[in-house]
């Protein structure tokens, strides 16, 4: 059974990539600006913070430059299909990344391109 700091330490490595997902409810940049928060703030407390919070923000910038192509292509009809792929490709991935991060299990999202190391 955990200890009580690896579950804080778990927790808070789940709300990297939940916090993600507040740009479906209206935040601008939300799937940026809140697992960045996060990491910031808990990076120097927790290795495991540390390493799930910069897969997160990994993934969330490639997820947006993904959306963008996807905006762009959609005046040609082939990016409305995506745009609908890639939302539902998102929130699918960050639930599966909270859920193994709370499980104690690395997480590492496909299709990502690694900004920061």
């Amino acid at each position: 059974m955990a200890t009580e700091e690896e579950q804080h330490h778990r927790n808070w490595g789940m709300l990297c990539h939940l916090t993600a997902l507040s740009i479906w409810i209206g935040v601008p940049f939300g799937n940026i600006v809140g697992p960045l928060l996060i990491w910031l703030m808990k990076k120097d407390e927790s290795e495991l913070v540390d390493k799930q919070g910069k897969e997160s923000l990994n993934f969330q910038i490639s997820i947006s430059i993904y959306f963008v192509a996807a905006v762009m292509l959609s005046f040609l009809i082939i990016g409305i299909p995506l745009l609908i792929v890639l939302g539902i490709a998102h929130i699918a991935l960050v639930i599966v990344a909270a859920v193994k991060v709370s499980n104690d299990e690395p997480y590492r999202y496909p299709f990502t391109l690694r900004f920061i190391n």
